[in-house]
């Protein structure tokens, strides 16, 4: 509690910041649309996707007026000019991007989904409600390589994860680029009853390092943010999206074998489906049978020296569309849902899903709904087990809104299980929340309260957040408090600090916490030299026992400088205070005993230009751990030879020493890729973890052919080893998937 003095006097300073900074360069959101507006034309001749501009309709159609400079500062013009036109007919919306360069277009991959950072592209906001809370993005780079996905509100920046059927085709000349696209009315969803739709352009030039946009979006907000958009104005409403039905089956085969548990080599063929029904313009309907994902990339693993569990993201498409319906509750260590729950047990294992149903959109232009309900199958001793999730999104005042969600799950145990483990029998949450965003999106806030139902748990069961967040040109604050109960339980989610290990009686002891997190950033643009920009990060984050006694205490300052040429050199210093409540392991030695414990550490870091033909990254960090010392090298060499091969290794080497009775120990991580895109549609990944850590070397090579838009074929080697005794088999196998995207 000794900081407490401190902290108030960081806050108040933070608040007189805040009060008095001015808003002169932030705009409002509408008026941009008056600013930037681009009207649509309608064409009855046929467009051939081919990058060329052919057609008459493109000589007659309105082009953006000159876009601005976004990234590294948004002040003037970019060095290279771009044009987009739009236009539609009955089926399409259609974009003719114009991009003038010099020299050899710059790309990481021909992968889909690669995104847009560090590809010369361009990228397509579109926001058809104009509501400023829900949009797409669309990118393609210049060799065409597309990627999608929808923005939700609060804007968490794209995860690729959601894809749809659409259309394009580039053309490189000496002088530039083109790009033209075409996107299906039915795959974006909307009201046909709306005349003005938000709208933006964003122009990355990876090789002079520089992001432009067509509205001048200032450099502290995303360029995709739908806060910014301009207006594409329609003469007359645009055509009626019309009736979306897709169709995708799957065939699978694998021969598999693991020695671990005994199991001999085997074949098995399996089938199943997935279906995407649109019941409106705006209102989709996903459902799955006996889903299969044995074509997603294995985890990155890394090395874990902190007490509790690692948050791993999701990477099963299935549940990454339309996610933030479900998975933005709560805050980043704090989620009542958490979709891995669902067809992975604790250790990541595979368990079989029988079928799902989502149901997920808009009913109104401010109203967003979401159902889900999955039923998994038995394996061993793993029950079968229901899931439903349910939510709703209001939108409210100019761009904010108002959430409430639903969970249940449901084991299908016997009533002498139940009697054994009566928690285990169902678990459900529920909760509401307010995010409050200001037009310009300078101003955010948050407040939560959520709880958790369990047999017999009546009290000491519910989760409350709430903070801010001040988004600034030069600066920017965030504080977020938050408190936890010992029996809030989330079968569906992950909560990380709950679970405590007492490694002296090798038991989990649950333990609820109250937080305080605040961090304040200042950055810089200098000019008239080497670098883009300059700042600083500090950052506290203050832990207490439910009786108020202190938990842990941690402090950074973070020092960074981004220079023009896309390196990044980086140092730190931490301190960290620790009420160690149980005895704890980080090696084979006797436990570090409870009490509190001090220690500091420091660093410093280096990414170098990833735009050369080697590049690097490492990171060196040193100081005391607990009662010992703790010593770190990562780092990262990437070779690129573009478009077609990428090379890279990822090192890292952690040391603990500790008084003797306690161990030492040291864990290394070594984990290589190498990534062939022979076209748009033919890829072949090999990706090797060595994790002593862990005890495991595992391979996964992955050959992938899209033989149509949206329809795959796969071919997937797995291997996994012990480390310790090296490489002894613990599983392996080989499979093929095929999937067809059928449109009914």
């Amino acid at each position: 509690m000794h900081l407490t003095q401190p902290l108030n006097k960081l806050l108040i300073t933070c608040g007189i910041l805040f009060c008095i900074k001015t808003n002169a360069q932030q705009v409002n959101g509408e008026s941009f649309q008056k600013e930037y507006r681009l009207h649509i034309t309608k064409t009855s001749e046929p467009i051939k996707i081919d990058g060329e501009f052919n057609e008459g309709v493109w000589a007659q159609t309105e082009t953006t007026s000159p876009f601005w400079k976004k990234f590294p500062n948004d002040e003037g013009r970019p060095q290279r000019k771009t044009e987009v036109k739009v236009a539609y007919d009955d089926k399409f919306l259609y974009f003719a991007v114009t991009a003038y360069d010099s020299g050899k277009a710059y790309i990481q991959s021909l992968k889909r989904d690669i995104g847009h950072d560090g590809n010369d592209g361009i990228g397509i906001t579109i926001d058809p409600t104009n509501q400023r809370t829900n949009g797409f993005f669309f990118v393609v780079n210049a060799f065409n390589a597309q990627s999608d996905d929808q923005l939700p509100f609060p804007d968490n920046g794209p995860s690729w994860s959601w894809d749809n059927k659409w259309f394009s085709a580039t053309h490189r000349y000496a002088d530039k680029w083109t790009a033209e696209i075409a996107i299906p009315f039915k795959s974006i969803r909307y009201t046909a009853d709306k005349l003005l739709w938000g709208l933006n352009f964003v122009r990355i030039d990876t090789k002079t390092n520089e992001y432009s946009s067509w509205t001048h979006v200032p450099v502290n907000f995303r360029s995709m943010d739908l806060g910014y958009t301009g207006a594409l104005i329609w003469k007359e409403p645009p055509p009626q999206p019309g009736s979306n039905m897709v169709f995708i089956p799957y065939v699978t085969g694998d021969i598999s074998s693991n020695q671990e548990d005994g199991v001999a080599t085997k074949a098995t063929a399996n089938g199943g489906f997935d279906a995407k029904i649109g019941l409106t313009s705006s209102l989709n309907l996903d459902l799955t049978v006996n889903p299969d994902f044995s074509q997603i990339e294995v985890d990155q693993q890394v090395t874990n020296l902190s007490r509790f569990s690692i948050f791993f993201p999701e990477r099963r498409t299935f549940f990454l569309e339309n996610s933030d319906l479900f998975a933005q509750y709560g805050i980043p260590p704090i989620r009542p849902f958490y979709s891995r729950t669902i067809g992975l047990d604790k250790d990541g294992n595979k368990i079989p899903i029988l079928y799902g149903a989502r149901v997920t959109g808009n009913i109104t232009k401010s109203t967003r709904i979401g159902f889900m309900n999955m039923q998994t199958g038995r394996k061993g001793d793993y029950s079968p087990e229901n899931y439903t999730a349910a939510t709703v999104s209001q939108g409210v005042l100019k761009r904010s809104v108002i959430k409430a969600y639903f969970l249940n799950r449901e084991n299908s145990l016997t009533d002498l299980q139940k009697a054994k483990d009566p928690l285990n029998a169902w678990g459900r949450n529920a909760g509401v929340e307010l995010n409050f965003n200001n037009l310009q999106g300078t101003w955010s806030g948050w407040a939560a309260y959520h709880h958790s139902f369990k047999p017999g748990i009546k009290s000491d069961n519910h989760y409350i957040d709430a903070g801010f967040n001040y988004n600034g040109r030069h600066l920017n604050i965030v504080v977020d408090a938050g408190t936890v109960g010992t029996n809030y339980y989330t079968d569906m989610g992950f909560v990380e600090r709950i679970n405590n290990h007492d490694a002296a009686r090798d038991t989990t002891v649950r333990l609820g916490f109250k937080q305080l997190f605040n961090q304040v950033g200042y950055k810089l643009f200098p000019k008239k030299t080497k670098l883009n920009s300059v700042g600083f990060t500090l950052t506290n984050f203050l832990v207490y026992n439910p009786d108020n006694t202190p938990n842990e205490n941690f402090h950074e300052f973070v020092y960074e400088m981004q220079f023009k040429n896309t390196g990044l050199l980086f140092a730190f210093a931490n301190t960290d205070n620790v009420h160690l409540m149980f005895p704890t392991s980080f090696t084979d030695g006797q436990p570090i005993p409870k009490g509190t414990y001090t220690f500091q550490q420091g660093g410093i870091g280096y990414q170098s230009d990833f735009r050369k033909l080697i590049s690097f990254s490492v990171k060196l960090t040193g100081g005391g751990f607990y009662n010992g010392n703790y010593h770190s090298v990562k780092t990262t060499v990437t070779l690129r030879k573009q478009p077609h091969l990428n090379i890279s290794l990822n090192a890292e080497y952690n040391k603990l020493v500790f008084p003797d009775a306690y161990g030492s120990d040291e864990l290394f991580l070594i984990a290589p890729r190498i990534e062939l895109n022979f076209a748009t549609n033919l890829f072949w990944t090999t990706f090797v973890q060595y994790n002593t850590q862990r005890n495991n070397f595992n391979i996964n090579s992955r050959l992938q052919y899209r033989f149509k838009p949206m329809s795959d074929f796969f071919l997937v080697y797995t291997d996994n080893y012990f480390t310790d005794p090296l490489f002894r088999n613990k599983n392996r196998a080989l499979v093929f998937k095929m999937n067809y995207w059928l449109n009914i």
